[in-house]
């Protein structure tokens, strides 16, 4: 840690610039073309306005929620971010250890440096953990998602998360510019699949890739192997979600990747409210995207969400902090969130509604 504690997200966001190459800072830091989407999201959130009631009885109020039949002390998650021990030596255990002792919920990333094997051991026995679920981006050979879908069920985590909006990787020029050099930080997941049956077309448009991109077919077909729960993420349109409440899915992520596939997409602050009324609680709903203020994490609840999931400034202060840093960042935000409550005059969140964003 500094010797000058970080107070904010933005201090650890600061602090992490100041030690990551250039090619660190593109890959967790970039966002895709202009970065329109990228500042989109955190500026969407600072433009809705809360109003505030007052003299209300605030006693017993807490942060206290339910995501999915999962009661959590707060309704934080850490997003999948891949490759941490480029960020830090203890990676994916550090952050993980940081959502377990923060009572967190935590997401390890398909892309993680970390065995899921060696994060579940470390933190399955906490009686104090959050959620821990798997993040799954779809492989070209079903057989090698599979293997990867039963090696998380055996290792004990919750349920899956299926990234449905990186069909190709976005046009990322600062990762571009400052390339990645070769490391022996693996994506350990992805060494040791079982070989594919299927080859791109390379004569294809993106190389052939998007013709390997899972379908609502691929969708139904997981769930028919699997006894996990599966949640959505990277759900921007309301037809989409309509669509996934006829699979019987888990829930859904609102996402737009961080605004790092499809540059100019809507902020995730702007999709969310669309979703939450095209389903009308059909299915639980959690977002990401430029949440880094308490009072974001507020917002997200008022507009429909369950939970929320934050992603760079788990890198940033993995890089700042390590576990320490992690469970401080986490703490940072919760804080913020029980002020803005109690300012808002919000008891508990199962109350909050869209009236503290419209004055009604």
């Amino acid at each position: 840690m500094p010797t000058h504690s970080p107070v904010s997200l933005a201090d650890y966001a600061d602090l992490a610039h100041q030690r990551f190459t250039p090619a660190l800072d593109a890959l967790y830091n970039g966002g895709a073309g202009d970065g329109h989407t990228l500042r989109a999201n955190a500026q969407a959130w600072q433009a809705l306005t809360l109003w505030p009631r007052v003299l209300r009885d605030l006693r017993g109020g807490s942060t206290a929620c339910t995501v999915a039949g999962n009661s959590m002390a707060h309704p934080i998650f850490l997003a999948p971010v891949a490759l941490q021990r480029l960020a830090h030596p203890d990676g994916e255990l550090a952050s993980a250890l940081a959502a377990a002792a923060q009572g967190a919920g935590y997401v390890l990333s398909t892309q993680s440096s970390t065995p899921m094997e060696d994060v579940a051991r470390l933190i399955l026995a906490d009686p104090h953990r959050g959620p821990l679920w798997f993040q799954l981006y779809w492989q070209p050979d079903r057989t090698q998602n599979l293997a990867l879908v039963q090696r998380a069920e055996a290792a004990g985590f919750d349920a899956l998360v299926l990234t449905v909006d990186a069909p190709v990787q976005g046009v990322r020029d600062a990762e571009r510019h400052h390339p990645l050099p070769a490391t022996d930080v693996p994506a350990v997941h992805l060494t040791h699949l079982p070989a594919s049956n299927q080859m791109p077309d390379t004569h294809t448009y993106c190389a052939g890739l998007p013709a390997l991109a899972p379908t609502w077919d691929d969708v139904a077909w997981l769930q028919e192997r699997t006894r996990l729960p599966l949640w959505l993420k990277g759900i921007l349109h309301p037809a989409d979600a309509k669509q996934a409440t006829r699979l019987n899915v888990a829930g859904l992520i609102v996402s737009n990747h961080g605004g790092r596939t499809l540059d100019t997409t809507p902020a995730t602050a702007v999709a969310l409210p669309r979703i939450a009324a095209a389903l009308n609680g059909a299915l639980p709903l959690l977002v990401d995207g430029g949440i880094r203020r308490g009072t974001d994490v507020l917002k997200a609840m008022a507009l429909g969400a369950s939970g929320v999931l934050i992603g760079r400034p788990v890198a940033q202060a993995l890089a700042v902090g390590g576990a320490q840093g992690v469970a401080h960042m986490i703490r940072l935000l919760r804080d913020e969130l029980e002020m803005a409550m109690a300012l808002a005059g919000c008891k508990h969140l199962p109350a909050v509604d869209t009236a503290l964003l419209t004055g009604d």
